[in-house]
């Protein structure tokens, strides 16, 4: 079965390259060259991923990606020159799964798609299959059936992302990870020496979970080594 990928690319040359790529590759490519067309799209065929340019006529990128997030949670991997936006798409309210920053190899590119959509099959397989299981640490708690996440009995809205980061840490409380760990992990893919991506995730996440962030008591830093959990 064909895995079908919504592209949302305002510059023709760059979304005729893109497309004629993974056509090659054996995906079905839908391209739309504005906010408002890609919304329309979207609601009319089920997609497997969407590439999304953040700089659009019409309906920017992040307004875009923010009312998908509301319908779903397919994976979002953000093609854009504009690093100061990807703190944002990759934030609170937003939720990207990945990005890659303009100009970018073909390759690569090809690559994170793969992963993106080899995550999502699996994540999705595995937790239909899995029974109910909750995990917790302090006063979180983590329901893995659910993918909710509580503390102290208010619940806190997390990314995709930052759940499988939270998920890492606390099923397995005493090991130390590196960011290219972190990132070969939630990820699935390559580490590619970016640590921007691993920083803007878990920032977002302390900002959420912790009571003091800038004094983190859940997810530690050792520096110069990695993360861990903190001690319960």
């Amino acid at each position: 079965m064909k895995h079908k990928i919504l592209l949302v690319e305002d510059d023709t040359s760059i979304s005729d390259m893109v497309k004629g790529q993974f056509i090659k590759e054996g995906y079905e490519v839908v391209p739309a060259f504005d906010g408002e067309e890609a919304l329309e799209v979207f609601s009319r065929n089920t997609f497997d991923l969407i590439m999304l340019d953040l700089m659009l006529p019409k309906l920017d990128g992040m307004e875009f990606l923010k009312i998908i997030r509301e319908k779903s949670m397919i994976p979002v991997l953000i093609m854009s020159a504009k690093d100061g936006d990807l703190d944002k798409a990759l934030g609170l309210g937003f939720g990207a799964d990945d990005y890659i920053a303009k100009p970018f190899s073909m390759i690569e590119l090809t690559a994170r798609v793969k992963a993106a959509i080899r995550r999502a099959t699996h994540y999705s397989r595995t937790e239909r299959e899995q029974q109910k299981k909750v995990l917790t640490a302090g006063d979180l708690t983590l329901d893995l059936d659910n993918f909710s996440l509580h503390k102290n009995g208010t619940e806190i809205k997390l990314t995709s992302k930052e759940f499988h980061i939270l998920k890492l840490f606390i099923s397995h409380p005493s090991r130390v990870y590196t960011k290219a760990q972190i990132y070969s992990l939630v990820w699935d893919d390559e580490y590619y020496g970016d640590e921007n991506v691993i920083n803007v995730h878990m920032r977002r996440l302390r900002e959420k979970i912790e009571d003091d962030p800038s004094s983190p008591n859940y997810i530690k830093t050792l520096w110069g080594i990695g993360y861990k959990l903190g001690e319960f």
